[in-house]
Order: structure tokens, then sequence, then C-alpha cells
């Protein structure tokens, strides 16, 4: 039996026993008057639905873009596609469901799922409805789109491989859940013939896109401690894949690089993040549980820098843009971080309301939607220098009569080593303060 603790209730009780304790520490304050040093362009905004219970129930409902269109959903049913560039309406469709995971779009497909187990399949051109199939579980978070088969997780464990075609169900497989566990799923991936997902007890699982069997099974953390706040170790954000490497990161676990093929651990470091990380070609950038974000070099993991200016904010999953780090935070505020030092270089407000799922992103325009529905595009575009002057070439020189000098033999360049930076110190192992706690279990 599961046992039936709300980690937001655990962590009141938390608070309440250091409430004598001058140590806690409150969310970070943002600098007022921040100028600016990367131009971002608010696009367009939208009204999703959303309401105070939405709020509250911590639901896995983000936008997603496919073929220039974004999707989003409300957990009153209401599922929209707009443009991309204008926000301009192309179907809104008024589903009979709690929608409480997703919308995931790929292929021609908007797939999402309910607070009851449902899961829906809508033409991506026209809203119209494709299929219904039914898993009985509760669902949190976006589903996995290939070609062939539609990849999802539920909130008993359970990850689920159905016909792209039909919604019939084709395979699946299982992990064993804690009594107790963050509320929440890992967004599952598909890479190669590969579905990947990381689950709450701490493993990271790749199973045949075709039939479920298991590839690889690798524990990313193992349960320890005295209390079951202590033994946590979900994997609630989805793994990335870059060429042949994995990158997966969990809640008092370990961010690491794995073996697509194998699974096997190629380098890890000890660092607490239910939020989740972000890829580009070089670099992998962590969300800490204590709000702190960690850039790392993918091929052996050192730290290149870290931004503690937004600590204990409750920010969301970090995405990638053209030179920077986008991020949400509790209180509806969007942060830029450059991709190359950290620093801030631009922040803007979409609402009040607070962002827990991850944006999207299309190049240097990133769409986020808040707790409480408010669905906004912005563009950051980094300011084009202008180029140096050409040099003037100097004039020939007359050719010398005398002897030629003899040919100066080159010199090599002395050689250099860089000393890889320590690795990153392990994260507290308590769960965020009552400020922004995280989801609680279910």
């Amino acid at each position: 039996m599961r046992l039936l603790l709300s980690l937001s209730f655990a962590a009141l009780l938390l608070a309440a026993g250091c409430s004598k304790d001058k140590d806690v520490e409150p969310p970070a304050t943002l600098v007022k008057n921040f100028k600016s040093t990367l131009p971002v362009k608010k696009l367009w905004s939208e009204s999703v639905g959303g309401g105070k219970k939405q709020i509250k129930l911590r639901l896995g409902l983000g936008p997603a873009i496919d073929n220039g269109l974004v999707f989003a959903a409300s957990h009153k049913g209401e599922m929209v596609a707009v443009t991309l560039e204008t926000g301009h309406n192309v179907w809104v469709k008024k589903l009979k469901m709690p929608i409480s995971a997703g919308p995931a779009a790929g292929f021609g497909i908007v797939v999402a799922g309910s607070s009851k187990g449902a899961v829906i399949a809508l033409d991506g051109a026209t809203g119209r409805q494709l299929w219904r199939s039914q898993i009985n579980s509760e669902l949190l978070s976006s589903p996995a789109i290939s070609e062939k088969v539609v990849v999802i997780r539920s909130v008993d464990g359970r990850l689920h491989g159905l016909d792209k075609t039909s919604g019939k169900s084709l395979w699946s497989v299982e992990q064993q859940v804690p009594r107790l566990s963050l509320r929440g799923t890992a967004t599952p991936v598909v890479a190669k013939e590969a579905a990947i997902s990381g689950f709450d007890n701490g493993k990271v699982m790749a199973v045949s896109l075709i039939t479920g069997d298991t590839i690889w099974d690798t524990a990313l953390a193992s349960p320890h401690g005295r209390t079951e706040l202590d033994r946590l170790v979900d994997i609630d954000s989805a793994v990335h894949v870059v060429g042949d490497n994995v990158f997966a990161t969990g809640y008092q676990g370990r961010t690491a690089m794995l073996a697509l093929d194998s699974g096997q651990l190629w380098w890890s470091h000890d660092m607490s993040s239910y939020r989740g990380l972000a890829v580009d070609a070089d670099n992998i950038y962590v969300t800490q549980s204590d709000g702190i974000v960690v850039a790392m070099r993918q091929r052996d993991g050192a730290e290149l820098w870290r931004n503690d200016k937004l600590k204990r904010r409750g920010l969301s999953t970090p995405i990638v843009t053209g030179t920077a780090v986008a991020l949400a935070d509790f209180q509806g505020y969007i942060h830029w971080l450059d991709k190359d030092t950290g620093v801030l270089v631009a922040r803007e407000r979409i609402s009040k309301q607070r962002v827990s799922n991850p944006p999207a992103g299309s190049e240097n325009t990133i769409v986020v939607l808040t707790d409480g529905g408010t669905l906004a595009a912005y563009r950051a575009t980094a300011r084009v220098s202008s180029p140096p002057p050409a040099p003037v070439a100097a004039p020939a020189a007359a050719p010398a009569a005398a002897e030629p000098s003899p040919p100066i033999e080159p010199v090599a360049p002395a050689a250099t080593e860089t000393t890889p930076p320590a690795d990153t110190p392990p994260a507290e192992k308590t769960p965020p303060p009552a400020a922004t706690p995280p989801a609680p279990p279910r």
C-alpha cells in the first residue's frame, strides 16, 4: 500500500519543526531595475483555461510545438492549437475529460492523457479525434510520439506502448513504486528503436519500442537514509539523448551520462533535481532542487559555471535557445542566462502565476504555460555586433638585391594543461523549503 502522505504536508511539518531555525533560506530576491543585455520580444499571449483548482493539482500540462503550431491544454478539457508566430487560433477542442498530461505533438498527431487514465489522440491540423484509449491509472507527464508507437508513463510505475494509428495497447512494462514519491512522472523519450524513461525508484530503463522487452535497466541512485523523505530518489524529468549518450538527473540522486546501447554509466555527479536538464551540442544545463543552475561539459561532466542568483525560486526545467538558457519561476518570471557564463541577460514576467512544467522552444523562440493557464511566446535575439574593419594590405616591398636570410624554423606553442573544475558538491538531502516546495507525492 502506498503511503498516503502529501509531500507538501511533510514540507509544512519540516518547516514547522525548523521555524525557530534562523538559517532557513528564503527565495532569492530579484535585482530591481535590471537592465537586459539580450533583446527579448513578447510575440503573443493566450488564455487556456486553468483556475485555482488546476494550480493546486500540480499537473503535467505543458506546451508542445510541431509544424509551426503550438498546442496546449487545460484540466477543464480544453485543447487549443495556435500559430507559433502570431498566436492565431487554428482550432479549439472541448474534450469531455480532465486533461492532466501533455499534450505531445509529432508525426501529425497530438496526444494527451487524463487524471482517469484516458489517452486521446487528435489530428494536429484540424483537431479531429482519431482515437481514445484507456490505461486505468492517472497520467501526469507528456507522452512520446514515434512513427508507429505512442509511449506514456502512468503513476502506477508502468510504461505503456500504444499503436499510433489505433491507440491499441502493444506492451506494458513496470518498475516498483516506493511507498512515498514526488507527485509527477518522467516524460519518456524515443531514441532509435528504444523508449527510455526514468522511474520513481531512481532507475532509468530502456525498452524495445516494438516489443517492450527490456534493453537495459540502470540505477541512477539508490535510496538511503532513516526516513521516507530521505529515501526519495525520484526521476521525474525526461532524459535527453545526444548521439549515443543519454543524460539523466534525479531528485536526491545524481546527474549522469549513460551509454544508449547498454545503460553503462560513463560519468556521474551527486546532484539533486526534480525539474530536469537541457542540452545543446556540447554542454548540459541542470536546474537543481535548490534553484542553482549548473552548466557542465557533456563529454566528462566538468562544471563550467553555476548561477545561484535564482536560488529557492522554484525554477522550471531549463530550455536552450541560440545564445541563452531560459527558465521560469514560481512568480511567473522568465529568466535568460548566457550559455557561456551563466550571467543573467534578460528577464520578463508572463504573469503572477507559477510555471511548473517545461517550456517548449523553437530556435530563439520559447513558449511558456503557467499553472493558471496563461500561454505566451517570447523571442530572444542576440545583438549582432558590427564586423571589424578589414585590414589594410601593406604595400609590396621592392625585391632585395642582398642575399636572402636563412629560413626561420617554426617554434611550437607551449603546451597548456587545463584542470577541470572539481565535481559538483552533493546537493542537500532535504526537500526544498515551504516557500517553494517540490511537487507533492501521490
